[in-house]
């Protein structure tokens, strides 16, 4: 059976590529939630960081070589930055180091959905199992217990009530949201945006991704 992982990248890339080969080149300068970053620069960043860790030709990932590596395509032609991002997938599909990166490689195809006013920026295809990643990589993270209420669950076919943080401790704290609600609050990709009632938490806390 296809890892969880690789089968949320492998989502992504059958989802994605063909909205990008369809957006008209004027939209990949539009800018997205990423600080600085136009979509352009936001593919970019996804091709590099998946073929390094693919690859194990890494760095620190720190905001500077991240920015090194987008400001070396900055001269390609967009069908290059295109390409190489299926090429990406393709490795990244094949490297069980996927496992780290494929939750923020679906991420930052919600960041460009969003950019492109698309509906579905945080709850496009591969949503559920992208939060079960989430869920997973929480608990290891150093955030308060706390119990999940999803108001859309069925709509994304995920369960309603989740946990994010340590399974076992007694909860610190309540969370009721949508899906994207979550994915926006867990992510930090505007979650003052988010439906959300929170008791005992806040956003901040909550945060995953930085």
């Amino acid at each position: 059976m296809t890892d969880v992982h690789t089968r949320l990248l492998l989502t992504e890339r059958d989802a994605l590529l063909p909205v990008l080969r369809s957006t008209p080149d004027a939209d990949f300068d539009l800018p997205t939630v990423c600080t600085e970053w136009s979509v352009r620069d936001v593919i970019a960043h996804c091709a590099s960081a998946l073929i390094r860790v693919a690859t194990n030709d890494l760095h620190s990932f720190s905001p500077e070589d991240n920015q090194r590596d987008v400001d070396e395509r900055k001269p390609w032609p967009l069908a290059q930055v295109l390409d190489e991002l299926e090429h990406a997938y393709r490795l990244g599909a094949e490297a069980p180091s996927v496992a780290g990166v494929a939750l923020g490689e679906w991420v930052h195809g919600g960041d460009i959905r969003e950019a492109l006013g698309r509906d579905d920026a945080y709850a496009s295809e591969g949503v559920a199992d992208a939060v079960g990643i989430l869920v997973d990589r929480s608990g290891g993270r150093d955030i308060p217990a706390t119990d999940v209420t999803l108001t859309d669950a069925a709509q994304h076919g995920v369960p309603d009530r989740l946990r994010l943080g340590d399974p076992s401790a007694e909860a610190a704290g309540q969370l009721t949201t949508d899906v994207v609600g979550l994915v926006r609050i867990a992510a930090h990709r505007r979650p003052e945006l988010a439906t959300a009632t929170l008791d005992g938490v806040t956003m901040a806390e909550l945060r995953m991704f930085f």
